[in-house]
């Protein structure tokens, strides 16, 4: 028996998150469970694809026996666009990439001053009239820094300018806003339970805000950085400022300040609330050795990403993680330090960047092959 062997009969446990760019997390799932299954045929696998609340989310929930449910709704851009949330009895599962995503914005273009989150607002409207009671509202992967303003107009919040007419949309518009009133928000949120799921607790504004942080991977100049911060910093004058520094706040370009300041939304780590949500715990009971993994292992991933939750949650129970992933930039002292045994990289098998992502599924079936030879015979 090799070091690291776990007791037989083994039962895996595949719980990773997706490889951007290459896999999504249900084809990451698929591939490990094929190389464990080249060397210990009878292996029994259990697959549970995860997410922390970015882009991913919906899929997770559906992988996890939710039913896929698909809407018209207004994209970043103002474009229509077709979006998806999962729903079961009575929860459902809402990402805001889906109506507000990166995804949605043709390649090259960006509108960081313009993009709105209006078509997310539909999104959880959809949710409600589905007759959700709880909703698990996943953040991430935004193409907008408009603290909200977008959603709430969706939901009919009024955001107006001194002459009492409609700010513009996105970040931008928040410059001109001189009242806002909220009295018109859909009032079907005061029954329902609202989760802000998130893998980031930034303020909404500031040096650690979203426009700051955020912004550039949206197309923001520094002085766009600049006019965002600024009108979100005057758009929560407006709304109040003592949500804009709680957890979550800056969270996918602010939106989670608009839940928070609107919707009664309460904020919990992504990672965290999808455990839940997938039925994480009762997997677990079940496994004797759990892989996951995501596209880059690095200094992010300890920071509330999918691998760093699943791993503390099997550390708890006693229960041995390795990971799989496109690149690995931990030492083996911070894997340990997370509760991951080893990390097994593509790179160590193709240390050409753009060959690894292309061929990602085969060079996982041989990363999923080591481990089986390292911890299953």
């Amino acid at each position: 028996m090799t070091d690291g062997a776990v007791n037989q009969p083994a039962r895996v446990l595949v719980a990773a998150d997706k490889f951007k760019g290459s896999l999504t997390a249900v084809q990451v799932a698929e591939r490990v469970s094929a190389g464990l299954r080249r060397v210990v045929p009878d292996l029994a696998v259990e697959t549970l694809p995860v997410a922390d609340g970015g882009d991913g989310t919906v899929a997770a929930a559906v992988a996890a026996g939710f039913e896929r449910r698909e809407v018209r709704v207004t994209g970043p851009l103002g474009e229509p666009v077709t979006a998806a949330y999962a729903l079961r009895e009575g929860a459902a599962v809402v990402e805001m990439a889906e109506a507000s995503g990166l995804q949605h914005l043709p390649e090259g273009v960006f509108a960081p001053l313009a993009a709105t989150t209006y078509g997310s607002g539909e999104l959880l409207r959809a949710a409600l009239d589905a007759g959700a009671r709880t909703i698990v509202f996943g953040v991430g992967g935004s193409a907008t820094t408009d603290g909200g303003a977008g959603m709430l107009a969706a939901l009919g919040a009024r955001f107006l300018d001194a002459g009492g007419e409609p700010v513009g949309p996105g970040g931008g518009g928040l410059r001109d806003l001189a009242t806002a009133d909220l009295s018109g928000v859909d009032p079907r949120f005061k029954d329902v339970e609202l989760v802000l799921a998130s893998d980031v607790d930034n303020p909404l504004t500031g040096p650690k805000g979203a426009a700051a942080v955020y912004g550039p991977q949206k197309g923001a100049t520094p002085e766009d950085v600049e006019t965002l911060d600024a009108a979100l910093a005057h758009y929560a004058s407006v709304l109040g400022p003592e949500q804009a520094e709680q957890p979550g706040a800056g969270a996918a370009g602010g939106i989670g300040y608009g839940a928070l300041v609107a919707l009664g939304a309460s904020f919990r780590p992504g990672i965290e609330v999808m455990l839940d949500v997938l039925g994480f715990a009762s997997a677990l009971e079940r496994a004797t050795l759990v892989i996951t993994g995501e596209g880059s292992l690095d200094e992010q991933t300890l920071h509330g990403k999918a691998p760093a939750g699943v791993a503390a949650a099997a550390r708890a129970a006693d229960i041995e993680v390795v990971a799989v992933c496109g690149r690995l930039s931990l030492p083996p002292q911070a894997l340990g330090r997370a509760g991951i045994r080893r990390a097994y990289a593509l790179t160590e098998l193709e240390p050409d960047p753009a060959k690894c992502m292309a061929e990602a599924g085969p060079l996982l079936e041989r990363a999923a092959e080591a481990i089986a030879r390292d911890f299953l015979r």
